[in-house]
């Protein structure tokens, strides 16, 4: 690629030779369940020690009406302003291997030519592989392991993954962009990773999602991440909501219930029958999701 006299971003020293790196994606702005693909990356940031490579331009990318720059106050003294915009990381994992994160906001505009942009440059710096990371709320109990689903315009790789494949017509985010953009220039193992968060605390942090990303990331892309710091979080809420739940009987039926439609969609549905071999339902009146949420929170938030 020859890159244009005035490109949309700017490079930190020079483009590296690297070997077959694989290059993750999170953008804000887009579907992110408890803010686990976001924690997710936080994490691949600080294990990889990924520094910054190349910064795209704010101008041409964000707006900044709607995503305004914080302006440091420190006792009236205007410090500095800071300004947010997409950048591609530079890391490597304990045994050597290239990795380059794509994080930050998702441009507000011009999104054809971002992704041109990011494919052209995957293209030059030898990407072999490309993830991307989300999540969405789900009809899952906290109980059970996180659920993945994934997409690509790869079929052959999809049948391969062993996650849940939709078929549904929804807004699409930018991640959804550049997996066709990476796809049409060569670089088809390309996939993008969605965890499944309970939908009744899906506007709180859920770590066991992000852990769960960085643990499919890691699996998918054969390098090593240490996922214990958020599964050690995960554990710890894991005994909070346990106690919410047993503290009232509602939540209880209706964590059972979810417990049933999981495990029954899964194929091990054989705590969903009772003594006489017929489907438990619970045909009671439960909590409003909104009501489980606003209660979780208030626990939780007594908890500290």
């Amino acid at each position: 690629m020859a890159i244009e006299s005035n490109p949309p971003f700017k490079v930190h020293g020079q483009l590296p030779d690297l070997h077959e790196p694989t290059l993750i994606t999170m953008l804000s702005g887009w579907i992110d369940a408890s803010g686990a693909a976001a924690a997710a990356m936080e994490t691949l940031v600080s294990e990889l020690s990924a520094e910054p490579l190349i910064t795209f331009d704010a101008d041409t990318f964000i707006d900044f009406r709607a995503r305004r720059p914080t302006m440091e106050l420190r006792d009236g003294v205007n410090t500095k302003i800071i300004w947010t915009t997409p950048e591609i990381r530079r890391g490597r994992d304990s045994e050597g291997h290239d990795i380059l994160l794509l994080t930050g906001p998702e441009p507000d505009s011009a999104w054809n030519y971002f992704a041109t942009t990011v494919s052209e440059l995957a293209v030059q710096l030898g990407v072999r592989r490309a993830i991307g990371l989300g999540a969405y709320p789900f009809g899952a109990p906290h109980t059970r392991p996180v659920g993945l689903s994934c997409t690509s315009p790869n079929a052959d790789l999809v049948a391969s993954l062993p996650y849940a494949k939709n078929s549904v017509d929804v807004p699409a985010g930018l991640e959804a962009i550049l997996e066709h953009e990476f796809y049409n220039r060569g670089i088809t193992d390309v996939v993008g990773l969605w965890a499944q968060v309970p939908h009744y605390i899906a506007a709180m942090a859920y770590p066991a999602a992000g852990a769960t990303l960085v643990e499919a990331v890691a699996h998918i892309a054969g390098i090593s991440v240490d996922a214990n710091p958020l599964r050690r979080e995960a554990a710890i809420q894991r005994e909070r909501l346990d106690q919410l739940v047993l503290g009232n009987p509602d939540h209880a039926d209706m964590l059972r219930q979810l417990e049933l439609a999981y495990d029954a969609a899964r194929g091990a549905n054989s705590d969903a029958v009772n003594d006489n071999g017929a489907q438990v339902l619970f045909t009671g009146e439960l909590p409003t999701m909104d009501e489980l949420a606003a209660e979780v929170e208030q626990f939780l938030k007594e908890q500290h």
